[in-house]
């Protein structure tokens, strides 16, 4: 085939196929719950003047490329909330009058043209305002024409004349009326309120009227109902008397026939009883004889049995009594004495690794003095001196002492005070401790064993106060002054 040919039907049915995807792209189906409004080119009116859209409800239509377009309006229900106020009515009386009002696009051929060339486009809050307006204006111009009482009274024709009004205006604009609601109804003077509580005394006397009359003819038909009840209840209860009457001789009449009926066969039966009862009597004598036997063969039997079976359950009960005994004794004594080892070896393993510990910090201390032990001794004196201290200070921290007085005699050796020759004794026993250390095999420090030269047995801190004069009584006397 010439390879034009082939090129020339490929284009013819590339055309064909792009002219149908664009005619069925084009053609719009409109749903049951909107309007499709086509507009541009759409055709000409009777008249002979060019329509403006053309509406579409339940159908479809081909939307011609470049010449037309289309939008939809939606025929969902819009519901708008009136609350008028200071309304003006027939008698000069101000009344507010709360409402809702239910709208939607009407779907009547001329009505669905308003609404196509006022309200397409328009969004839903948009067409919510302009249908308030609306009815607002009609509203008032309404209760302009009625009086309270009527707007009050009759409802149905308040809302005949506003649904009327309200619709002839929205039909101009493509909507249509639904629904009217009016909530309540108030004024500013209480007129409302006065015809309701006139109202209602009214039907509150009327029903206490209704209710007196009805207490009255009940009281009237209980009364006769209890007077026909009383005389058929003595007719009832005599006639009931007199059958019960007759019954009873009846029954009586019945209970001595059966009672001698009875007695005959009670005579019957007793005789049979007592011939029975002595056969019986003479056959129970001996079963009992033969019972007796063999009651006291298995009653030795059993005393046997029992007696044997009894030691042997004694007998194994003692040996397994002594059993458990002698277990539970060797369990006793093998617990206490694991206690008393683990206790024990406890015990010394503390005593080791306290041991242990010292012997390494005291080596450590050793060490640290470079392997002298008079250096490793002066270590750990200082490192308690601190300690010792504040236990001195802490003994004497509450006694305040300004001044010290000792009141001395003179009376020591060579004419020295006694407080002297306490201090030269003190400071005598200092060699006397060196050797005690020297035989436990250490050294007292250096600055224990040196002399001290130039000491001086006065000081500023005691004043020594001769009292060779003083009376005998008072030389034994001593005090201290803060």
């Amino acid at each position: 085939m010439d390879p034009l040919v082939v090129i020339l039907i490929s284009v013819i049915a590339v055309l064909l196929l792009t002219t149908l995807i664009v005619i069925l792209s084009r053609y719009r189906k409109c749903p049951s719950d909107k309007i499709l409004v086509v507009y541009g080119k759409v055709g000409s009116n009777r008249d002979g003047t060019f329509r403006s859209a053309k509406c579409i409800h339940g159908g479809a239509a081909f939307i011609v490329p470049v010449l037309q377009s289309f939008e939809y309006l939606d025929l969902t229900p819009i519901s708008i909330s009136v609350d008028l106020k200071n309304a003006l009515s027939k008698q000069n009386i101000r009344i507010d009058v709360p409402s809702r009002f239910t709208v939607g696009i009407s779907v009547e051929p001329g009505v669905m043209q308003n609404a196509a060339e006022r309200l397409l486009g328009m969004k839903l809050n948009e067409i919510q305002e302009l249908a308030k307006d609306i009815i607002f204006g009609q509203l008032r111009l309404v209760i302009a024409t009625m009086d309270i009482e009527e707007i009050n009274t009759d409802r149905d024709k308040f809302l005949a004349a506003v649904s009327s009004n309200v619709e002839s205006e929205l039909k101009k604009i493509g909507l249509r009326l639904i629904n009217v609601n009016v909530t309540d109804i108030t004024d500013e003077s209480g007129y409302i309120a006065a015809l309701g509580k006139e109202a209602a005394a009214k039907a509150i006397n009327d029903a206490r009227i209704s209710v007196a009359e009805a207490d009255r003819s009940g009281a009237i038909g209980e009364a006769n109902a209890k007077r026909e009840q009383r005389v058929m209840v003595s007719l009832a209860d005599s006639e009931a008397i007199k059958g019960e009457n007759e019954a009873k001789a009846q029954v009586a009449e019945s209970n001595a026939t059966l009672t001698e009926k009875q007695a005959e066969a009670m005579r019957r039966a007793t005789a049979a009883e007592k011939i029975q009862a002595a056969k019986a009597l003479q056959e129970a004598y001996a079963a009992e004889q033969e019972a007796e036997q063999a009651r006291s063969a298995r009653e030795k039997a059993t005393l046997e049995a029992d007696v044997i079976v009894k030691t042997e359950i004694e007998k194994r009960k003692l040996e397994l009594e002594a059993e458990a005994a002698a277990e539970q004794i060797r369990r006793k004594a093998k617990g206490e004495a694991d206690a008393i080892y683990a206790k024990m070896e406890a015990e010394a393993r503390g005593v080791q690794e306290m041991l242990t510990k010292q012997a390494s910090g005291l080596a450590q201390i050793v060490a640290a003095a470079g392997g002298n032990a008079d250096d490793a001794m002066k270590l750990m004196i200082a490192d308690k001196l601190e300690e010792l201290t504040k236990t001195q200070v802490e003994a004497v921290k509450n006694l305040k002492i300004d001044k010290v007085t000792v009141w001395d005699s003179m009376n020591g050796n060579k004419g020295t005070s006694t407080t002297a020759n306490f201090l030269s004794s003190m400071l005598k026993t200092i060699p006397p401790m060196q050797e005690m250390f020297q035989m436990a095999g250490m050294q007292l420090p250096e600055f224990l064993g040196k002399p001290i030269e130039n000491i001086d047995n006065t000081n500023t801190d005691i004043d020594v106060i001769d009292e060779s004069n003083l009376s005998k009584n008072s030389e034994d006397n001593k005090s201290i002054e803060k």
